[in-house]
């Protein structure tokens, strides 16, 4: 596969969120409802390196979105401060469930410079375009020079298709990666 960055992200929030089904919608285009917890405590070390971070709570559950603050808190004091991060209200499927309206997700996000965006793993609506918007914030902030991508502790790898000369990385929501990209 040929690229021109390669940006790592992290996934974290609650239990039962939708964390694994999000990435596997967005990985192999499949819905897993069977959520296992493999990693019940998150270690420090896995916040190190990290260019994006996804930040989940479930629309469905009030308590999830209570403990945005703590995981955000976490995120921040354990990771480079220049980390992109992704505020996902997720099961937006389950509109007659929900416990948390979404102006709420975006006052939150608002409130601590976040992205914001609904999701549905089950659907896989909206899926593809956070983990692509949180790309392109990634790439922003490397063209403003926020980001030394000759350090890979910023969760950054310079890919073969990278050109210094050339720098324009293009950033599609068609679904396929072909040509390059970033995700």
């Amino acid at each position: 596969m040929s690229y021109a960055y390669l940006f790592k992200y992290i996934i974290i929030g609650d239990t039962g969120v939708g964390k694994s089904c999000l990435l596997l919608q967005f990985t192999d285009k499949r819905f897993q409802p069977a959520g296992q917890e493999a990693f019940r405590s998150i270690t420090r070390s896995y916040y190190r390196g990290a260019a994006g971070a996804l930040l989940v709570y479930d629309i469905t559950r009030r308590d999830t979105f209570n403990h945005l603050t703590t995981w955000l808190e976490d995120a921040r004091q354990h990771s480079n401060s220049n980390m992109v991060i992704m505020l996902i209200g997720n099961k937006s499927d389950l509109e007659s469930r929900r416990e948390v309206k979404k102006e709420e997700g975006e006052a939150f996000a608002r409130e601590h410079g976040l992205i914001f965006m609904e999701t549905s793993a089950k659907t896989a609506a909206n899926v593809e375009e956070a983990f692509i918007n949180t790309a392109k914030e990634i790439y922003e902030k490397i063209q403003e020079g926020v980001f030394d991508i000759n350090n890979e502790a910023n969760g950054i790898k310079i890919g073969p298709q990278h050109s210094p000369t050339n720098p324009s990385l293009p950033l599609s929501g068609s679904g396929s990666n072909q040509g390059g990209g970033c995700c």
